[in-house]
């Protein structure tokens, strides 16, 4: 049972999709919010998921972050890593209000940078009882291993281009992603894992017309300098599931992954995928069903 709603976010309002068990009545049920990658809106990778669960017995609830997709927010195209773990607590909020979802039991699922802002929102907002992720990733160690001078001449580059932008009153964007398979060859891509992220967003498989694939640059600052996982160690003290592509491949999810395993207070379920790539895990249906029956009893345990 698909309901489509907003969700208040002080100014705007975010675009979200619930998900809810077909069976549903007045028993308080399960439900868990979706934090999903960076790019991503709601009709790709969270939906996928999102169903599942709901197939499952557990409310699921995904949303577009602020800036992007169907929700408001000016300027468009902005990821931020805070505003998007503020973005959970919002949805926390709205979802805490649906009947029958019991308040008590409300959890998040994280993917890709997704996994990485639902840790770090799990830290400080102990209303998430369980934190569920899927080849989590922490974007600011990524962002931070791009730049090939390192991420200070980054930093120093993009001080310079937001004087630029002020002086000429216009806004510079980057693409996430070659637009089409064909300008990934004529760029000499031949990364598995990009191709793969390629194949997904940028054609008919998982595209979507409301993923512009368009990164407003003055946020590439704010990415630089995230670490999801800071204090991961003494503050998030719900238990923890983490879901990893078995072929690690170059998105340092694996690493990123195994890293927060080892920090984690309470960590309760480490499950490898075996043979899935990052992106075959956003939808190849053998990999996300065998995650989501592992994430469902994860939930039904700890919710």
């Amino acid at each position: 049972m698909l309901q489509h709603i907003t969700i208040p976010r002080g100014p705007i309002e975010l675009a979200a999709d619930l998900y809810l068990p077909d069976d549903v009545g007045d028993e308080p049920v399960r439900a868990v919010v979706l934090s999903t990658p960076g790019s991503s809106v709601k009709e790709q990778i969270g939906a996928n998921y999102a169903s599942r669960l709901a197939a499952r017995g557990i409310a699921a609830l995904v949303f577009d972050p602020a800036h992007q997709g169907r929700s408001g927010g000016e300027p468009r195209d902005l990821e931020d890593p805070y505003r998007r773990g503020e973005d959970i607590s919002y949805a926390i909020d709205a979802l805490s209000t649906v009947h029958p979802v019991d308040p008590e039991r409300i959890g998040v699922l994280g993917i890709c940078a997704g996994g990485g802002y639902a840790v770090h929102t799990a830290r400080t907002d102990h209303r998430i009882r369980a934190v569920g992720t899927v080849v989590p990733g922490d974007i600011g160690t990524s962002f931070r291993s791009f730049p090939p001078d390192g991420p200070v001449a980054a930093l120093d580059a993009l001080a310079d281009q937001r004087l630029d932008e002020v002086r000429a009153g216009a806004l510079s964007r980057s693409p996430w992603l070659p637009d089409t398979p064909e300008e990934a060859t004529d760029a000499g891509i031949d990364d598995v894992d990009t191709l793969q992220a390629i194949t997904y967003y940028r054609t008919g498989r998982g595209g979507s017309e409301h993923s512009t694939n368009r990164r407003l640059s003055r946020g590439d600052p704010l990415l630089l300098g995230y670490d999801a996982y800071h204090l991961v160690d003494p503050l998030m003290t719900q238990p923890l599931q983490v879901v990893l592509a078995g072929r690690a491949g170059s998105t340092g999810s694996y690493e990123s992954g195994m890293r927060l395993w080892g920090l984690a207070p309470r960590p309760v379920d480490l499950m490898v995928v075996e043979g899935a790539g990052h992106y075959e895990m956003y939808d190849v249906p053998e990999y996300v069903d065998a995650a989501v029956a592992r994430l469902v009893e994860f939930y039904r345990d700890h919710l």
